[in-house]
C-alpha cells in the first residue's frame, strides 16, 4: 500500500512539474539571446558598411572632412563597446551600447546631407550600391530590434506570470530583460535643411 501511495505522490510531482513553466522559461531566455544575436549581426553589417561609404564619399568631397570624421569616430566609439550575450543582462551596458549606435545613425544622417550636395557622388554606382547596402542594413537592425523586443517580451511574460513565477522564485532567479528602447527626442520628426 505504501508503494502506491509513494508511486501516487511522484506521479503526482511529476505532473505538477511538466506544468510549472520550467522548461519554457529556459526555452524563452535562449529566444532572446538568439534574439540579441540577430541584433548583434545587423549591427556588425552596418559597423563593416561604413568604411565603404566613408571612402567613396571621401574621394568626392574631401573638404567635408568635419562630417567624415563624424562618422569615423562615432564608428570607433560603436567599435570600443564590445558586444556580448551578457549585455542584455546589464541595462547600464545595453544602454551606452544603445546611444554609441543613436550616435552613429546620426552622424549617418548628416553624411546624406553632405551627399545631396554633390550630384556626381549621388550618380556614382558604387555610392549608390552602398547607399542600398547601408539603408537595407538600417531595416534589417529595425526588424532585429523589433523581433528582440517581441522575445523580450515573450521571456519577461512568462517568468512574471503563475505558476511560472513560483517556479522562477523558487528554482530559476531569471531577471526581467530590457528592450531597446527609443532614444530621448526621437518621438519628433527630424528636421531636413539643404541651406547650408
Amino acid at each position: 500500500m505504501k508503494k502506491f501511495i509513494l508511486y501516487g505522490l511522484m506521479l503526482m510531482l511529476l505532473f505538477s512539474v511538466s506544468g510549472c513553466g520550467y522548461n519554457q522559461m529556459q526555452a524563452n531566455e535562449e529566444a532572446v539571446k538568439a534574439a540579441w544575436g540577430d541584433v548583434e549581426a545587423a549591427y556588425q553589417r552596418r559597423n563593416d558598411l561604413i568604411p565603404n561609404l566613408v571612402e567613396v564619399v571621401k574621394g568626392y568631397a574631401k573638404h567635408e572632412k568635419e562630417t567624415l570624421t563624424a562618422v569615423t569616430e562615432a564608428r570607433a566609439k560603436v567599435g570600443s563597446i564590445q558586444m556580448s550575450k551578457d549585455m542584455i543582462n546589464d541595462p547600464k551596458a545595453l544602454s551606452q551600447f544603445q546611444q554609441a549606435q543613436g550616435g552613429l545613425s546620426s552622424a549617418l544622417s548628416r553624411l546624406m546631407v553632405v551627399v545631396e550636395k554633390y550630384p556626381d557622388l549621388k550618380a556614382n554606382q558604387n555610392f549608390q550600391d552602398l547607399q542600398h547596402q547601408l539603408e537595407g542594413t538600417e531595416n534589417r537592425i529595425n526588424v532585429a530590434r523589433t523581433r528582440f523586443n517581441k522575445t523580450v517580451e515573450t521571456f519577461n511574460v512568462s517568468i512574471r506570470t503563475f505558476p511560472n513565477s513560483m517556479t522562477n522564485s523558487l528554482l530559476l532567479h531569471l531577471k526581467l530583460k530590457e528592450p531597446f528602447k527609443a532614444e530621448a527626442g526621437s518621438e519628433k520628426a527630424p528636421k531636413v535643411d539643404f541651406t547650408k
